[in-house]
C-alpha cells in the first residue's frame, strides 16, 4: 500500500486524475471502477480538465446502488454516475454500468453484474472512497472479505452520513446492492481517495489498523497494488505519516 499525502482535495484530485489519464493513454487502463460520494468528485473534475480521448473510450463499472430507488431519482447512483461521470467525462452511456437496485430478483441481478465485469476483462483500476464506518463500496462493518456483489443493509451511521443528499433521514434507503470486498480486490489496482478531518479515523484504521472486517477498508492492506491518496486533514491520525512522506520523496524512478 502506497500512502501519498497531498496538501488539499484539489491536489488529491489532480494527482489521481493524472494517474488515471496517463494509464488510459498508455493503454493499460481500459476498464475503470467508479465510485460516488464527495471524495471522487475532484478526481472526475481533474479528468474533465484533462479532456483525454483515451478516457472517453473507457468502460466503467459503479460500485453500488440503492435498492428500490427509481433510476430517475436524482440521488439514485444511476443518476449520480450519469451526471458526475458519464456526462462530465464524455463516456459512452452504453459502456457505463451500475448495479440494478430495482430487479425483481436482486440475487440474480448481482450475479449478472459479476459476470459483466468478468466479460469486460475485469476492472483495471478501481476508484474508492471510504465511509466513516470504514466501509468501501457499501460493504459495512462485518462484511466478509470474500463477499461478492450482493444486497446489504446500511448502518444507521451510513444512513445519517448520506441524509444530506435527501430531504430527510427517513428518505434514505435501508438497503443497497454493492460490489463485495472480494469483487473489489479482484481489480488489478485500487486507488482510495479521502480528504477532510472526518475521514481521518477511517483512513488510519484502514491503513495502519488490524486487518479486520470491523473496518472493511483494511482489506486493502492485502491488495498487491493499492494507492491511498489523502489530504493533510485526512492524514492527521496516521502514526507513520513522516515515513510515508519520506517514501514518496525517495520513490524509485520507475514509480514516478
Amino acid at each position: 500500500m502506497q500512502v501519498i499525502v497531498l496538501p488539499d482535495a484539489d491536489a488529491v484530485g489532480t494527482y489521481a486524475g493524472d494517474l488515471i489519464a496517463d494509464r488510459a493513454e498508455a493503454g493499460t487502463l481500459k476498464v475503470l471502477g467508479v465510485a460516488t460520494g464527495s471524495s471522487p468528485l475532484p478526481v472526475y473534475e481533474s479528468l474533465e480538465r484533462r479532456a483525454s480521448p483515451a478516457v472517453r473510450r473507457l468502460t466503467a463499472f459503479a460500485l453500488d446502488e440503492y435498492v428500490g430507488l427509481p433510476t430517475e431519482h436524482p440521488e439514485s447512483y444511476h443518476a449520480v454516475i450519469d451526471r458526475e461521470v458519464t456526462e462530465l467525462l464524455g463516456l459512452d452511456p452504453a459502456r457505463v454500468h451500475v448495479p440494478d437496485g430495482l430487479a425483481d430478483d436482486i440475487e440474480a441481478a448481482a450475479a449478472a453484474y459479476e459476470r459483466a465485469i468478468v466479460d469486460a476483462g475485469g476492472v483495471d483500476l478501481q476508484i474508492l472512497g471510504i465511509g466513516s464506518t470504514g466501509h468501501i463500496g457499501f460493504n459495512e462493518p462485518t462484511s466478509s472479505f470474500a463477499s461478492r456483489t450482493r444486497i446489504k443493509t446500511l448502518t444507521p451511521e451510513t444512513r445519517r452520513d448520506n441524509a444530506r443528499f435527501f430531504p430527510s433521514l427517513d428518505d434514505v434507503p435501508l438497503h443497497c446492492v454493492t460490489q463485495g470486498l472480494g469483487t473489489i480486490m479482484d481489480a488489478r489496482s485500487v486507488l482510495l481517495v479521502a480528504f477532510g478531518a472526518g475521514k481521518a479515523d477511517a483512513v488510519a484504521a484502514a491503513v495502519e489498523g488490524p486487518l479486520t472486517s470491523m473496518c472493511p477498508g483494511s482489506i486493502l492492506q492485502m491488495h498487491p497494488d493499492a494507492t491511498v491518496l489523502v489530504d493533510e486533514a485526512a492524514a492527521a491520525r496516521l502514526t507513520l505519516r513522516d515515513y510515508y512522506d519520506f517514501v514518496f520523496a525517495h520513490r524509485p524512478a520507475w514509480q514516478r
